[in-house]
């Protein structure tokens, strides 16, 4: 019931319509046992995501995203049980029709830590960035070699090479101020990051969920706003721990005096901020100006003074 899509024309065309989208939900639900639970379709994500019922979430993947449907199901199946906070488990994954995949995964209780966060007390802030902060050590510490076979990149070095050759112009596209631009060779020559080995992984190469920010974090507010979900693993890859930071101190922390240094301390390792800010800089989904407007501003317009003022210890 769901058409085929093959190109950012189909996407824009099939997958924002309701009219097309949840009959195929409800299709596919059916076929898993679940015909006539209630569908709620999620607002937030690029891809499209229900909860059905009190006890499922579905998560549809068309053609043109069909591996991160394989990645999902699969990076999930690994670490389910394995992190000191919950993650979805897997109650089916497939092919449906027309080149679309699925994952029918369990409803994780709580409340988005992005609309929770104005309303968390100090106290409670501190106390959630450093469960997070445990729990993407946890992450870090399982072994990926099992998942090696569908997660990428595979050469972490040429990884790196590649990114560092489109930086500017990913910037530019983004609409990043030439003054800006105008640094960014020269910062990233600057930075030392770690050095591929042989076979093109990095040293100690983790398991990586790439996003992991309050927008893919739950907290529970009748248990002290506990964590209580890690949710969102199919842009996971495999690579330097030290890219995760991205997303901590872009979505989690966001320059908050002291939480990113709380939340190093409980995770077991600091990082050296220019490095941060050059892997935001290599980031797959990196978008400098947003994160300008969105991020406390540094006191001169430098990258090495953005490097401290988003990811320095006294933040």
């Amino acid at each position: 019931m769901l058409p085929e899509v093959t190109s950012e024309e189909d996407w824009d065309r099939v997958v924002p319509d309701e009219a097309v989208m949840r009959p195929g939900a409800a299709d596919l639900c059916a076929g898993l046992g679940l015909a006539g639970a209630p569908l709620i379709r999620y607002p937030e994500g690029s891809q499209p995501v229900y909860a059905v019922g009190d006890e499922h979430v579905l998560k549809l993947f068309p053609g043109t995203a069909a591996q991160d449907g394989i990645t999902e199901a699969r990076v999930l199946s690994h670490v389910e049980g394995r992190l000191p906070v919950p993650t979805p488990r897997v109650h089916a994954a497939g092919a449906y029709e027309n080149g679309w995949r699925y994952v029918l995964m369990s409803r994780l209780r709580g409340e988005g830590l992005a609309t929770a966060w104005p309303r968390l007390p100090r106290a409670d802030r501190e106390r959630v960035v450093t469960e997070a902060a445990e729990a993407l050590a946890a992450l870090h510490a399982l072994d990926p070699a099992r998942l090696a076979d569908v997660l990428g990149p595979g050469d972490w070095g040429a990884f790196l090479d590649r990114q560092r050759a489109a930086a500017v112009e990913r910037q530019r596209g983004r609409g990043l101020a030439q003054e800006w631009l105008d640094q960014i060779p020269g910062f990233l020559n600057s930075v030392t990051l770690p050095c591929a080995t042989g076979d093109g992984t990095p040293p100690r190469s983790a398991l990586l969920h790439t996003e992991f920010m309050r927008q893919h974090l739950l907290v529970d507010p009748a248990a002290a706003w506990r964590l209580t979900g890690l949710f969102d693993f199919e842009p996971a890859m495999i690579g330097d721990r030290a890219y995760d930071f991205v997303g901590v101190g872009l979505f989690v922390t966001r320059a908050e005096p002291g939480l990113l240094g709380r939340f190093m301390k409980a995770y077991g390792r600091t990082y050296d901020p220019r490095q941060l800010l050059a892997y935001t800089l290599l980031h797959v989904y990196s978008n400098l100006p947003w994160y300008l407007r969105e991020l406390p501003a540094p006191p001169e317009p430098t990258l090495d003074a953005l490097a401290e003022t988003w990811f320095g210890q006294g933040t």
